[in-house]
Order: C-alpha cells, then structure tokens, then sequence
C-alpha cells in the first residue's frame, strides 16, 4: 500500500480529489486534516508525548467524532507538573495561592515554554520533514508551531496552509485518555495509507467546560480576545450536547468546579463594567451561552464565514437555530442540579 507522502504531487492531487468526489469534503480541507494528523503522530512519538494532552475543537472531531466540522489546529497541554514542578510541589491542585504568585508561575511556565518550543518541538519537527523530504517549513512564535506545508490545493483563504500547534502549560490536562486518530481520507481511499496516531487526549466532558466558560466570557465581553473563527465553540457545545457529553459535564460538579478554580486562576478577566468575571458562579446557575445584540451581529458574521469556506462538514443549521439550540443548554445548565 502506498503512503500518501511517498506518492508523486501529481499522484497526492489525485487521491485527494478522488477522495473529495467519493466524500463529498473539499479537497483543501482534506489536504490539511493530513497534516493535521501527520503532526499529532509526531508529537506523540515523541520523547515528551507522556507529558502531552491533545485538546479542544480538533481533539472532539478527530478523537472523539462528536462536531461536524473541519478543526484545523492542535491544542496541546503539556502538564504543568513536568514543565514547572519545582513551583508545583507536592500539591493535589496544581494552582498558585494569590494573584501575585499566578503572575510568578505564569510568566515563569511562558518563558520555559517558549525554550522548550525552541529547543525540543522546532528541531525535532524540522528533522522529520527532512528526513522524509515533507514539502513543509517550521517556525516558533513564542508557544506556537507552525507548519507551513506546500498546498496541493486552496479554498478561499479562510483556511491557511498552515498547521498550528498551540501549546499551554498551566493545567494537567486532566481527565484524558489515549484515543485513535485517523485522516478524513482514510475511509475513501483504501489503496493509500495515510498518516494516523493515538494521542492522550483530554475528555470530551471538560471541553464542554472549558468552551462553554469561554463563551461566558465572550457573552461578558461583547468581543473574543483571540481574533475570529470563534464561532465554532457555539457549534460545538451543542454538538456535545447532541452526544450526551453536555449532561455528563453538567452533572460532573467537581469536574465544573475543577475548571472555574483553574480559570479563576490563570484565566480572571472582567466584564465591560470592570467587574471580575465569576467563573464559579458561571458554572453554578448563572451561565451564559446567548450573546446580546451587538456581540450577537459579530459572532453571526464569523459563523457565516465559517459556512462560506465550507468548514461544516454536513449542512449548517441556521444561525437562529444554533442560537436556540444554545439557550436550551444554558437553560439546562443552570437549572438547580442536587448537591454531590
């Protein structure tokens, strides 16, 4: 069986538009979900890969098959108790004990980040293209990778040819578990092996946890500090609502109150009147899901330029429905759950 990156460029081109005509996805989409995958292989090949946790939107479609859409970059955790132990201690929850020392932790778990980007991840990652003669590029800035590869194909520009591996190293990355990862083309074409891994990745329950509190945060804010493609945190809780993962969270009371500590730690931000936003209170009864009217317009423009580049996988839902689908969630999430 051919693998996909020995193949010709004429030959690659070839199998991806035949696996686009057989699957219906676009054929730029699937080029990158390969490199995608390729990535997480060697990431989790690697020396450091019992220190690593895949996370967020693209570990919930890769690992776990709830959202139909295309995630295009990898979030990783690399735990907080290898990278700064010396800080950890012995201590049960990782979590500095005032504000002044989670500026300490923080700048200081950054810094060693950064070199261990530089150090470990860049080179390591520069000598697998080479050694396989990979038509990509590598370059760091600060805690995230980028591997530039020479597209076969292009969309409209929404989606780079480029795969992002953004690295955090302020948690556990715990609950998690080692789930299989396969490439979207791999079920359409029998013939070509394509790139696959077996990551440990973080539970579909805490991803709940983790978007849906930044989606409080967004709420709070009217704007969403990491730039656009945002909308696809609202598509995704309700797609882990729609897999049962949504009422597992909302019932798991430790696990909610695990993830409101953890940002009310390293993640406190303030809503437009300077007040703190309330993490605890967000995942107690008081969660937010629905923007109001001028946040509203912003996030119905990023889920629209979501549809226009074809990143839904199956037919997008109207923006009023994913929107009613959201207040249904946040309706049941802060209905008054029994102590546990």
């Amino acid at each position: 069986m051919a693998e996909f990156f020995q193949l010709s460029t004429a030959e690659r081109l070839e199998a991806l538009d035949l696996a686009a005509n057989t699957s219906g996805l676009l054929p730029h989409l699937l080029e990158k979900d390969i490199w995608v995958v390729w990535s997480l292989r060697h990431l989790f090949a690697g020396p450091y890969a019992e220190h690593l946790v895949f996370k967020g939107g693209t570990s919930l479609s890769k690992a776990y098959g709830v959202i139909r859409r295309f995630s295009e970059d990898v979030d990783l955790t690399y735990d907080i108790r290898a990278i700064a132990s010396d800080l950890v201690g012995d201590a049960n929850a990782p979590l500095p004990a005032s504000k002044s020392q989670e500026k300490k932790w923080s700048k200081e778990i950054r810094a060693r980040l950064s070199d261990w980007v530089g150090a470990e991840i860049v080179p390591r990652l520069m000598q697998d293209l080479a050694q396989n003669g990979l038509p990509a590029t590598v370059r760091a800035e600060g805690d995230k990778v980028f591997i530039d590869y020479a597209p076969l194909v292009t969309g409209t520009g929404y989606v780079a040819p480029a795969v992002m591996l953004e690295f955090g190293a302020r948690s556990t990355g715990e609950p998690s578990e080692p789930r299989a990862i396969l490439c979207d083309a791999a079920a359409y074409l029998q013939g070509v092996e394509f790139p696959a891994a077996t990551p440990q990745v973080m539970r579909a329950e805490r991803t709940f946890w983790e978007k849906a509190t930044a989606i409080h945060v967004f709420c709070a804010q009217g704007e969403f500090r990491g730039g656009d493609r945002f909308a696809r945190h609202w598509h995704d809780v309700t797609r882990l609502d729609a897999a049962g993962f949504a009422d597992a969270a909302i019932a798991d009371k430790a696990l909610a109150r695990a993830v409101a500590e953890h940002k009310s730690v390293f993640f406190a931000e303030k809503n437009t009147h300077g007040d703190v936003i309330d993490y605890h209170a967000a995942v107690a009864g008081e969660l937010q899901l629905v923007p109001d009217d001028g946040a509203l317009a912003k996030l119905a423009a990023d889920y629209q330029h979501m549809i226009d580049d074809g990143l839904f996988l199956d037919n997008a839902e109207p923006f009023e429905a994913l929107m009613e689908r959201c207040q249904a969630i946040q309706q049941k999430a802060n209905a008054k759950q029994p102590a546990q």
